[in-house]
């Protein structure tokens, strides 16, 4: 049987009843009814006609729980006041909060953290500006910035919509990397105006991640803002997921005993995502990838309209083949998804190599469902974290982060992407490495520590690092 897709999770519905019209056993039959389990019934208030309840409803997903509601309305003498579940009561007035490190107890601290004591600090920082980041909060402190067109599998929902996602990612970059990151989304879809407003903003920053911006405005936003401003721009939903991916593709390679450099591969998605998973994976050695996207494969001989797509096929399907994900997937050795649901046919992963290995990373719901290929496929990832082996950007961004603003770069490069890959492909030990086992949790505690170094390592190799080399301890803290 197919593993469900949903979560088992409780929602509260806060409802008012009047008793003259309705009895209690009416409105537990209704979440019977709609598929729901009391969990916990507590009374918020009540009067001789009337009653305030919250009742906790445990639920397998999220339609479970509309459908609850919706019969709850239907109802007469019910009125529904709230529904809320445990992942609305976390948000409650946001996840994130700004502490100062020192308490202000007296009239002596105020001058020195404020006027007058605090004018010095700022001449030092006037005559010489790198102090900035021994003086101030540049040097820990990265910009996660969203215009909100592209979030998660949801689509163009706006800025405002987009802060909850924005504020999960200052979280981690926090707890994982002890990075202070924070949520900044641009209520405009303009690409010059977009890009005027974080150059205008990266002075107060040691890095700007960008999050869940639309293909093809992206690229241009980051490649002009890597030429404007002079601290790293990284857009996550690219590189990092490229990252993580070519960290799996290493392992699985290492289990099936075959070269990237030998292997056909097929990535099916020519988006922002597939266009940076493409370049790392040729970054790495590989040689025949061909790209899939609704009207087929991508040829060099052909002509599109969008130009990212020209450079794309420039670079890829070096024997020109042709046709639909079925005709091209034939003797494939790797598939990578970074498109959508149900793309994927169990015909399809029979026609590949021998052994072959899928990455079907469509969220929520992958290019096909992991169960119906168990038997067929020798290594299975997914970007779910209920199957083994998710594709997830947490084990990129915030070691990478850590490791620009420790050595202060000025970019991010290739040969620092690579290392993050090799250095997350590492954590895994050759005793531990398996085929439900490519790539290591999320919350494994080496993979920041691994990730910073190698990340370090190449920025001063490429000399884009701009602290002195404190690694051998003479100039820490320089």
């Amino acid at each position: 049987m197919a593993k469900s897709l949903g979560s088992s999770t409780n929602i509260i519905i806060r409802m008012e009843i009047d008793k003259s019209q309705c009895s209690f056993a009416q409105v537990a039959a209704a979440i019977g009814e709609g598929g729901g389990d009391i969990v916990a019934i507590d009374v918020i208030r009540g009067t001789a006609t009337s009653t305030v309840r919250d009742i906790t409803v445990n639920v397998y997903d999220g339609s479970v729980g509309d459908r609850i509601v919706q019969l709850l309305k239907q109802v007469e003498g019910v009125k529904i006041v709230n529904v809320s579940d445990q992942t609305f009561l976390l948000h409650l007035g946001g996840k994130i909060e700004m502490q100062p490190k020192v308490p202000i107890r007296n009239r002596d601290d105020l001058s020195r953290v404020y006027t007058p004591g605090v004018a010095r600090v700022c001449m030092a920082i006037h005559e010489d500006p790198s102090r900035a980041y021994t003086l101030t909060i540049k040097r820990d402190t990265v910009a996660v910035v969203s215009d909100g067109t592209a979030v998660l599998g949801l689509g163009d929902i706006g800025a405002m919509a987009a802060m909850p996602v924005m504020e999960g990612k200052a979280m981690l970059f926090k707890q994982f990397a002890n990075v202070d990151a924070f949520p900044i989304c641009l209520d405009t879809q303009d690409t010059e105006e977009i890009i005027r407003t974080i150059q205008a903003i990266a002075p107060a920053f040691g890095g700007i991640n960008l999050e869940d911006i639309s293909a093809p405005r992206c690229f241009e936003i980051e490649q002009r803002l890597n030429e404007l401003i002079d601290i790293p721009v990284f857009h996550d939903d690219q590189h990092g997921t490229a990252v993580v991916l070519l960290a799996g593709i290493l392992n699985s390679l290492r289990i099936v005993g075959k070269r990237i450099e030998e292997c056909k591969i097929v990535l099916c998605g020519i988006g922002a995502a597939g266009m940076a998973c493409t370049e790392m994976l040729i970054s790495a050695g590989a040689v025949n990838v061909i790209g899939v996207d609704r009207q087929g494969a991508l040829t060099r001989d052909e002509s599109y309209a969008n130009e990212a797509w020209n450079r794309f096929a420039a670079k890829t399907n070096p024997h020109g083949e042709r046709g639909k994900l079925s005709d091209v997937i034939q003797g494939a050795d790797v598939f990578i998804g970074v498109s959508g649901p149900g793309v994927l046919k169990k015909e399809d992963v029979s026609a590949m190599a021998q052994d072959p290995i899928i990455f079907a990373m469509a969220n929520p719901t992958p290019e096909i469902d992991p169960d119906e290929i168990e038997g067929i496929a020798r290594i299975i990832a997914t970007g779910r974290s209920d199957y083994p082996n998710q594709i997830n950007n947490v084990l990129c961004f915030p070691g990478l982060f850590r490791g620009v603003l420790d050595c202060r770069a000025s970019k991010v490069t290739e040969r620092m992407k690579l290392a993050a890959a090799h250095a997350i492909a590492e954590v895994v030990s050759p005793e531990e490495l398996s085929e439900l086992y490519i790539i290591p949790s999320v919350f494994n505690t080496q993979v920041v520590s691994k990730v910073r170094d190698a990340v370090v390592d190449a920025a001063y190799a490429d000399g884009v690092a701009r602290r002195r080399d404190y690694r051998d301890g003479t100039n820490k803290g320089v």
